[in-house]
């Protein structure tokens, strides 16, 4: 670092400090849904603040490169802003943008899809459109209650798990509430405890519902171990609080950790599957079975993926990541013929069940990941017209990039919950010669700062999709990309989506703690030299970074 950057640094630490009162115009969002404010050109973010509006706010911490601060009063609120319904709005992390109007909402969604294609894809892509739901409450089919000590019911304060009881959630189904109630409430009374994460002690660890569009509630209570006399009594009274229950469920979850669901499963009461119907065809879901949570908005994005797919009806779609079939059945109803793929055999039974349930017959499904889902294809001499992409948060890998585009399908359609990591893979398809060139947003998740994307790829020339001419990115774009990200790229996008600088040495020093080499830039420092340690919120960052390149998990 040069002197004139480490003056600049340390003066401006100087100059905010912890406590501070300022008077500051919001001009932006964070990824986080937080308003973002300039102090001297320094980023200060500011939880529940809106662009437009004038505060007063409290520095909190300020680092070299980070300042956060709480707002104190609103000298000039935005007309966007509106009063939280809910009671526990500001304690409970569920929800990020309930202070605001959804038109306020949608737009800010927007935005944030539009700037990671441009910040981070370096794309000529806009999405002009995000589609809105009709219902901004009450829309999850799932939900996942933790448990306080006491036991009670509720939510992980944001970035903590310290549970915030709540009785009423605006996202989740009226039955889920009164379900987790109820556990909770028989807990209590029969003195069983809840479980401990630090001692390992206790029982009821969570409460994980699934509710269906008919109001027939899966209800799956998790569990250290068993019930034992009680366990009669149990079921008796979750019936009587709940009395739409069609299934409920124990799972023996013996782990130490944060996983959920994990470890056996028995049906205590009733029927172990829960049936709901999306586009038209039932499914058959157990607590383990992946499912859209929001089953409306699902299928506004699964129409938008067969428009993009098979626009004229025709030809041959590959579903990758078909997991139960849910997109395939429905890409099938306006396509040839729909090939789903499916590492997982037991996803790709359910497939295969759920297929024969529905009567779809212009479907197939294959055990077998990308590359021998290209390889199957290639030996039977078909070439699929069009590959749906459907990948978990972390994106996709080059090498399921590579066996995409080896197959050359006319277009791709890449379906994505994280528009950062859809934005890096975009651009690694570009330096392949397919360019983006539809975009379509969906609010799949309203209230948080969560929303869907949909990209339709083509492989023609991009003149006829565009009027201007589009540059893809070499090929030195994948030296420093995904699992061969250098130090300047993972710095670069801490900065971008943090706003924290973060040394060589820092990276370095977090590399080592996940096993990964460290190249030149870890110096363990001569004997009696304090090397200085990474901070845990730059840690927290760098690790971000790592799981965004997709050089750990």
């Amino acid at each position: 670092m040069n002197f004139t950057r480490a003056f600049d640094m340390i003066n401006g630490m100087e100059q905010l400090k912890k406590n501070q009162i300022h008077t500051v115009e919001i001009d932006a969002w964070n990824s986080d849904g937080a308003g973002v404010a300039r102090i001297g050109g320094r980023a200060v973010f500011v939880p529940g603040a809106i662009p437009g509006e004038t505060w007063e706010i409290r520095i909190l911490k300020a680092t070299a490169t980070a300042v956060y601060a709480r707002g104190e009063r609103c000298l000039a609120a935005d007309e966007a802003r509106t009063a939280p319904e809910c009671p526990v709005y500001e304690k409970c992390g569920g929800c990020a943008l309930r202070h605001v109007s959804y038109e306020a909402e949608l737009a800010c969604k927007l935005q944030r899809v539009n700037d990671a294609y441009s910040r981070i894809g370096g794309l000529p892509l806009r999405a002009e459109t995000i589609l809105g739901a009709e219902n901004v409450d009450h829309y999850r089919n799932k939900a996942i209650y933790a448990v306080s000590s006491v036991p009670e019911a509720g939510f992980f304060r944001k970035r903590t798990h310290q549970v915030i009881p709540v009785s009423r959630c605006a996202l989740q189904a009226e039955a889920s509430d009164r379900a987790a109630a109820a556990v909770c409430e028989f807990c209590r009374e029969n003195g069983i405890p809840a479980y401990d994460e630090q001692s390992g002690r206790g029982v009821l660890r969570h409460v994980f519902t699934r509710t269906a569009r008919s109001g027939a509630m899966q209800v799956t209570v998790v569990a250290a171990r068993g019930f034992g006399a009680a366990t009669g009594a149990l079921v008796a009274h979750v019936l009587r609080a709940c009395p739409e229950t069609v299934g409920l469920i124990l799972n023996i979850n013996k782990t130490r950790g944060n996983t959920v669901l994990a470890g056996d499963f028995h049906t205590l009461w009733g029927s172990d599957t829960l049936e709901d119907v999306l586009c038209g065809h039932r499914f058959e879901l157990s607590p383990m079975s992946f499912y859209q949570v929001n089953p409306a908005q699902a299928e506004r994005l699964y129409a938008k993926a067969l428009e993009y797919a098979a626009p004229e009806g025709k030809g041959t779609v590959l579903d990758l990541y078909c997991g139960a079939g849910t997109i395939s059945l429905c890409l099938a109803a306006g396509a040839e013929r729909v090939i789903g793929a499916e590492i997982v055999p037991e996803a790709v039974e359910n497939a295969r069940a759920n297929a024969k349930r529905n009567g779809v017959h212009n479907v197939e499904f294959i055990c077998a990941d990308a590359g021998q889902a290209a390889q199957t294809l290639l030996q039977r001499g078909a070439r699929p017209d069009a590959v749906v992409v459907d990948p978990p948060r972390k994106g996709l890998s080059p090498e399921v990039i590579e066996a995409v585009c080896t197959m050359q399908p006319e277009r791709v359609v890449y379906v994505s919950c994280d528009v950062a990591t859809q934005a890096r893979d975009l651009k690694l398809f570009a330096a392949r010669g397919y360019a983006a060139v539809a975009a379509t947003a969906v609010d799949m998740f309203p209230r948080t700062m969560h929303v869907e994307t949909v990209v339709l790829l083509g492989r023609k020339k991009v003149k006829e999709y565009f009027e201007y001419e589009y540059e893809p990115v070499n090929d030195d774009y994948l030296k420093g990309c995904v699992h061969k990200a250098t130090y300047g790229d993972i710095a670069e996008w801490v900065q971008k989506e943090y706003g924290l600088h973060v040394s060589n040495l820092y990276i370095a020093q977090v590399k080592r703690e996940c096993g990964l080499d460290m190249g030149e830039n870890y110096n363990k420092g001569a004997e009696g030299h304090r090397v200085p340690k990474c901070p845990p919120e730059k840690r927290e960052a760098i690790l971000a970074a790592l799981r965004y390149f997709g050089v750990i998990e």
